[in-house]
C-alpha cells in the first residue's frame, strides 16, 4: 500500500515539475502579424521591455514627391514578411499600432566599402543594406537570428529590458564594419532628427543620443554601445548643410574624431575578423542620459555572454506566458501564446534602472514606489488589452495607472494620458480613454494607487473643455457635427467612459459624482434616432445630417467606422439600446444582419485601417469599436448566437501564418480579444466588474493569480463542432446567468462549460441571466 502511494505522489511530484518545467515559449510565432495589416516586428524583446531589437527591411520615407507616402504604412513596425533584403537591425518599435514612430539607432554589420546610405532594394551594393533568405530567418520570445547574404555575416538579437544585445559572426576580413545610423527612423522624413551626438569614449564604449519629432514631438533617446573588441578605427558623415560650423571646422570630424555631431549623422566602426570570429554589442537605452544608459547596461547585462541573456530573456517570457496554462492542439496552443506574446510586449517600461525618467513635462522625474510606463494606445487597449493585465497582471496594471496619475501631475493641461509613448502626449484617437483603465483596476480591487487623486484626474479629463468638442458635448448633450466630422463615434466614446467614472465614484461613495455621470453617460440617446434605428450625427441645430447611409465611413460622424457598427457601442446599456431598437428579438434579427450582409469595397477603401480580411459581413473585427457585438446576443436572450459568432471570428481571423492577424493588433488588443474569448468570456463593460460569457475554443485553461490562487477553466466535450454551451458550473454550482464576475475568478476555483453540438436554448434566460445594463431589457 505504501509503495502505492509512494508511486502515486512521485507521479503527481512529475506532472507538478513538468507543468513548471513546461516551455510555453515553443508555442510563439513571432512572424505572426508582420505582414500587411499585423504591423507587428519578429525582433527581440523581453516582456514590457523599452528595447524591441528588431531587423528594418526598408527604410520608406512618410513624404514622397511632397505628398503623403502610402507606401509608408506597411512599414509601421519597420518590417514586412515578403521583402528580401534587411536595411539594419534597430531599437525601438511599436507593435501592431496603426500610426508610427521610432525606429531609433539603426546597426548594420558590413564587410568591404564603408557606405552610409542604405541604398535601394533594387540594387543593395548602393548601400549597406543586404539580402537575405527567408531559410535563414528564425525567432522565438527574446531571440531573432538571420544570414546576410551580401556580407556572409551571421546576424543573432536578444533583449532585456534596457539592452539590446546583437552577435555577428563575420567571415575573415580586415575591413569589417559596424554602421549607425542616426538618421534612420520609422516614419521618417527630412528634418525629424532635430539633433544627435556620437561621441567615442574609448577603444570599447561610444555613447550619445538624438531628438526627434515625430508622432512624439520631443523625443530624446541616449544610448551606451559597448563592443566586445577594440575599435580599429571610426568614422561619419552628416549629410545636412551646415552654415556655421564654427571653429569645429579646424578638425576633420569624418576620420577619427570621438565627438561626431549633426542633424543626419552616421558612423562606422573598423574591426578586422578572422573566418568565423563573432563582435558582439551590448546597447542600452535611457530617456534620462548618457550616465543612465551606461547604469542600464552596467545592471541589466555585465557581461558578454550572448547566450547566457537569451536563455535568461527566454526565462522572463516563459514565466509570463504561464501565467495561463491552457490545454489545447497545436493550432490554437499557437494562437493562443502568440496572443499572450503580443499583450505583453507593450506598455513598456520606462524609466532607468534607478527609477528616474523623463515626464511629460521633459523634466527628470524619480518613481517613487511604481514602474514608469510608456506607450499608451488607450483608444485601443481600454476595451480587453488593460482588462486582461488587470486580472493577471494586477502589480503591473497598479503601476500603470500611477504612471498615468503622474502624466496627470506633469500635464500643463491637467488631464491624463490620451495615446502617449515616451515623454509625449501624441493626441492620437478619441475619448478620455484612461478613465475606465483607471475606474475597472479600482473597481476590480486593484491597489496601490491614491484614489482621490485617480478621481480627481478623471474628472479633470472629463471637463478639459478645449479637447474634442467636450465643452460642447457638455452643453448640447452630444459633441456637434460642425464642432467635429467624428462627433457621433466622440459622443458614445464619452458617454461610456463617463459612465466609468460614476462607477469609479459610486465605489468610494461619491455619490453627487455617481448621479452626475450616470446622467452623462446617457448622453448617445441624444443622437440615436428612432426612425432609422440608428445613431446618427447632429447639427447645433439639433437636426440630424441629412443623406444619411448607416455603412458609410467617409465624414459620416464616425471615426474608423459606421453608423450600422458604431450604432452598437454602448456597452454601459445594451438593455436600454435593445428597447430603443425594438426590443430583443429584433436586435438579434439587427446583428445577424450585420454578420451576413455584403458590404461593398467602396465604403472602406480610404480607410488604411480597415481592409476586407477583418471584415465578416459588415461586421469589421479588425478594428477596435466592434470588439464587444458578437456578445450582445446575451442581452437579445440568444447567448448560442454569440457562441457562433465567436467561434466564426477565432477560426478565420486569427490564422498563425504572417498574413494571419485580420487588423492593427494595436498594442496588444486584438490578440486580448482572442485570449478572454478563446476561455470563455470577454470584458464587454470595463468598469462593471462583470465578463460576459462567450463560449470556449480550448479544452483548459488554468489562470496562476497574483494572490496565489488559481482559477480553472474546463471546456468537456469542446470541438470545431460542440460550441454550443449546455451547461455551466462554477465551483460545482449551475450557473446560469451568462457573465461571471470578476471576484468569482480572483477567489479561486472552477469553471466548467459543458459543450455540446447542438445549442441549449434555456441556458441562459433567467430573469438575473443577463449581463449588467444601466436599463433592463424589456420582454
Amino acid at each position: 500500500m505504501k509503495k502505492i502511494l509512494l508511486s502515486s505522489l512521485l507521479i503527481i511530484q512529475g506532472l507538478m515539475l513538468k507543468a513548471q518545467n513546461e516551455d510555453f515559449t515553443q508555442y510563439v510565432d513571432p512572424f505572426i502579424g508582420t505582414q500587411e495589416m499585423g504591423h507587428v516586428f519578429p525582433g527581440a524583446c523581453a516582456p514590457f521591455g523599452i528595447v524591441q531589437l528588431s531587423p528594418e527591411t526598408d527604410s520608406v520615407q512618410f513624404f514622397h514627391e511632397g505628398k503623403y507616402n502610402k507606401e509608408v504604412y506597411r512599414y509601421c513596425a519597420g518590417y514586412q514578411y515578403t521583402d528580401l533584403s534587411i536595411v539594419g537591425f534597430a531599437h525601438t518599435h511599436f507593435s501592431g499600432t496603426g500610426h508610427s514612430d521610432l525606429g531609433d539607432f539603426l546597426v548594420m554589420p558590413t564587410v568591404g566599402k564603408v557606405q552610409h546610405n542604405p541604398g535601394t532594394i533594387d540594387d543593395t551594393s548602393k548601400g549597406y543594406r543586404s539580402m537575405f533568405r527567408k531559410e535563414t530567418e528564425a525567432a522565438e520570445p527574446g531571440y531573432y537570428t538571420v544570414e546576410l547574404d551580401d556580407y556572409k555575416i551571421k546576424a543573432e538579437l536578444t533583449a532585456t529590458q534596457r539592452v539590446g544585445f546583437h552577435r555577428y559572426t563575420f567571415p575573415k576580413s580586415d575591413a569589417a564594419h559596424i554602421i549607425l545610423d542616426l538618421t534612420h527612423g520609422i516614419y521618417n522624413y527630412d528634418g525629424k532628427v532635430l539633433w544627435s551626438t556620437i561621441r567615442v569614449e574609448n577603444d570599447t564604449l561610444v555613447t550619445g543620443y538624438r531628438i526627434t519629432r515625430g508622432w512624439a514631438r520631443t523625443n530624446y533617446q541616449y544610448f551606451a554601445m559597448s563592443f566586445s573588441k577594440p575599435i580599429k578605427s571610426y568614422g561619419c558623415s552628416n549629410n545636412e548643410e551646415v552654415k556655421y560650423n564654427g571653429f569645429w571646422r579646424k578638425f576633420d570630424q569624418t576620420d577619427n574624431f570621438p565627438e561626431m555631431a549633426g542633424k543626419a549623422l552616421t558612423a562606422n566602426f573598423d574591426f578586422d575578423t578572422e573566418e568565423g570570429e563573432e563582435i558582439k554589442i551590448k546597447f542600452a537605452l535611457s530617456a534620462v542620459s548618457t550616465d543612465g544608459a551606461l547604469k542600464n547596461l552596467q545592471a541589466e547585462v555585465p557581461h558578454f555572454d550572448f547566450d547566457r541573456t537569451r536563455s535568461e530573456v527566454k526565462q522572463m517570457w516563459n514565466k509570463e506566458l504561464s501565467r495561463i496554462k491552457v490545454e489545447a492542439d497545436a493550432e490554437k496552443k499557437t494562437a493562443f501564446y502568440t496572443s499572450m506574446y503580443h499583450s505583453f510586449i507593450h506598455p513598456s517600461e520606462y524609466m532607468d534602472v534607478d527609477g528616474q525618467y523623463r515626464g511629460l513635462d521633459h523634466n527628470i522625474h524619480q518613481a517613487d514606489g511604481f514602474t514608469n510606463y510608456t506607450i499608451f494606445s488607450l483608444w485601443d487597449t481600454y476595451r480587453a488589452q488593460h482588462p486582461l493585465l488587470t486580472l493577471i497582471q494586477p502589480k503591473r496594471s497598479s503601476d500603470m495607472v500611477n504612471s498615468m496619475l503622474a502624466h496627470y501631475e506633469q500635464s500643463v493641461h491637467n488631464i491624463l494620458p490620451i495615446w502617449s509613448h515616451y515623454g509625449n502626449e501624441n493626441w492620437c484617437m478619441i475619448g478620455y480613454h484612461a478613465v475606465p483603465v483607471i475606474a475597472d483596476a479600482y473597481v476590480n480591487g486593484i491597489k496601490g494607487f491614491d484614489a482621490e487623486k485617480a478621481l480627481e484626474a478623471c474628472l479633470s479629463s472629463a471637463n478639459f473643455d478645449s479637447y474634442e468638442g467636450i465643452g460642447e458635448y457638455k452643453k448640447y448633450g452630444y459633441v456637434p457635427h460642425e464642432t467635429s466630422h467624428y462627433g457621433a463615434s466622440i459622443t458614445l466614446e464619452y458617454a461610456y467612459d463617463d459612465y466609468t467614472i460614476a462607477q469609479l465614484a459610486k465605489a468610494m461613495g461619491k455619490e453627487s459624482v455617481t448621479k452626475e455621470y450616470m446622467e452623462r453617460s446617457e448622453y448617445w440617446r441624444n443622437l440615436f434616432d428612432a426612425h432609422t434605428g440608428y445613431v446618427r450625427p447632429k447639427t447645433k441645430a439639433g437636426d440630424h445630417l441629412p443623406n444619411f447611409d448607416p455603412l458609410d465611413t467617409h465624414g459620416a460622424g464616425f471615426i474608423e467606422g459606421n453608423s450600422w457598427n458604431y450604432s452598437l457601442y454602448v456597452p454601459q446599456n445594451v438593455g436600454g439600446l435593445i428597447n430603443e431598437m425594438g426590443g430583443k428579438e429584433r436586435f438579434a434579427q439587427h446583428l445577424d444582419s450585420l454578420f451576413t450582409m455584403h458590404i461593398p469595397d467602396e465604403y472602406f477603401e480610404h480607410t488604411e485601417d480597415i481592409t476586407r480580411e477583418g471584415i465578416m459581413g459588415g461586421y469589421v473585427h479588425g478594428n477596435e469599436p466592434s470588439h464587444h457585438v458578437a456578445y450582445m446576443y446575451n442581452w437579445a436572450g440568444k447567448p448560442w448566437k454569440t457562441a457562433e459568432r465567436i467561434h466564426e471570428i477565432m477560426r478565420t481571423k486569427y490564422l498563425n501564418k504572417p498574413d494571419g492577424l485580420c487588423g492593427n493588433d494595436d498594442c496588444g488588443q486584438m490578440s486580448a480579444w482572442y485570449i478572454f474569448s478563446s476561455m470563455g468570456f470577454y470584458p464587454v463593460c470595463p468598469g462593471s466588474g462583470e465578463y460576459v460569457i462567450g463560449s470556449p475554443s480550448v479544452d483548459e485553461a488554468v489562470l496562476q493569480l497574483e494572490n496565489g490562487k488559481q482559477f480553472t477553466i474546463r471546456a468537456k466535450n469542446v470541438s470545431s463542432k460542440n460550441i454550443y454551451i449546455k451547461s455551466v458550473t462554477l465551483n460545482g454550482q449551475p450557473l446560469n446567468r451568462t457573465f461571471i464576475k470578476h471576484s468569482d475568478i480572483v477567489e479561486g476555483g472552477e469553471l466548467i462549460f459543458h459543450m455540446s453540438s447542438r445549442p441549449n436554448k434555456k441556458w441562459g434566460l433567467e430573469g438575473d441571466a443577463y449581463p449588467y445594463s444601466f436599463t433592463p431589457v424589456k420582454e
